[in-house]
């Protein structure tokens, strides 16, 4: 039994996905930034995607770390913000940044749905 005031552990799974999660966060965070240097009316949709991916892995990463009851739900929703930020960005595949970004959403999709099922 843990103290009162302290919390339990997270588990390494549970620590693995915030990594992931803001590692995707920086990531979406570089692209908007090349995307804004690169400008162009297409770039909208991408643009909406990333931030839309950046907000929500921010987000996803400090629930888990504050023991959320809503955490579940919250790698739910982060792994449907990764997935299409992930296709957005392979609108794109002759830029390496965007397929840079496109792999880190991947891989936080992936964790953020293995987290959804998991019991927090």
């Amino acid at each position: 039994m843990t103290q009162p005031g302290t919390m339990t552990p997270m588990s390494r799974q549970m620590q693995d996905c915030v990594e992931a999660c803001m590692s995707c966060h920086s990531m979406c965070e570089e692209t908007m930034s090349s995307c804004l240097q690169m400008g162009g009316q297409a770039q909208m949709q991408v643009m909406r995607a990333l931030m839309d991916c950046s907000e929500t892995t921010r987000m996803c990463a400090d629930m888990m770390m504050r023991r959320s009851p809503m955490s579940a739900e919250m790698c739910a929703l982060c792994a449907k913000a990764c997935d299409m930020c992930a296709e957005a960005c392979m609108a794109m595949p002759d830029d390496p940044q965007m397929m840079r970004c496109a792999e880190s959403c991947r891989r936080c999709a992936e964790m953020c749905r293995t987290m959804a099922g998991a019991s927090m």
